[in-house]
């Protein structure tokens, strides 16, 4: 055998095979590439936009929560506002029950040492009636009208 023989079965076979492998394996080899450099691409895309969704979501989350906050605050500060004004119209709803209760009670005394001084009045009147009927019983006498005035005075 000779060796160009060989070698140019050699090269028509080395032929025959790229031929087959451009042909037919070679389509497949590079749709398979191209399907997952897409699908690559396609996570590289996917990544991106939730890292921007996640981003924008970051900021929207910062945003209610500053409201929220801001919301908390001004909850907050109505409440003590109102717990201010319930303080506020207790004391003066206090104030002015205390008011009417003593004027209450001074109208009350009042009304009780009025009674009290005609309950004495009228005792007095009694024993100065009874004083002056004892007297007027006796004799006038000086001594003796002096002695029952000490001991009117003494009932006193």
């Amino acid at each position: 055998m000779n060796i160009n023989a060989t070698l140019f079965v050699q090269a028509l076979s080395f032929a025959a095979l790229i031929w087959f492998t451009v042909r037919f394996v070679w389509p497949m080899i590079t749709n398979a590439m191209d399907e997952r450099t897409k699908r690559i691409a396609d996570g590289l895309a996917a990544a991106e936009a939730g890292k921007q969704s996640l981003e924008r979501s970051s900021v929207q989350a910062e945003e209610a929560i500053a409201q929220a906050r801001g919301r908390a605050a001004e909850i907050v500060a109505q409440a003590e506002k109102r717990a201010s004004q319930m303080i506020e119209e207790a004391k003066v709803s206090a104030k002015t029950e205390g008011e009417r209760l003593v004027a209450g009670a001074k109208a009350e005394i009042d009304q009780e040492a009025a009674r009290a001084r005609e309950t004495l009045r009228s005792q007095v009147a009694a024993l100065a009636v009874a004083g002056a009927e004892q007297i007027l019983r006796r004799e006038v006498d000086a001594k003796a009208h002096a002695d029952l005035i000490a001991a009117v005075q003494k009932q006193l």
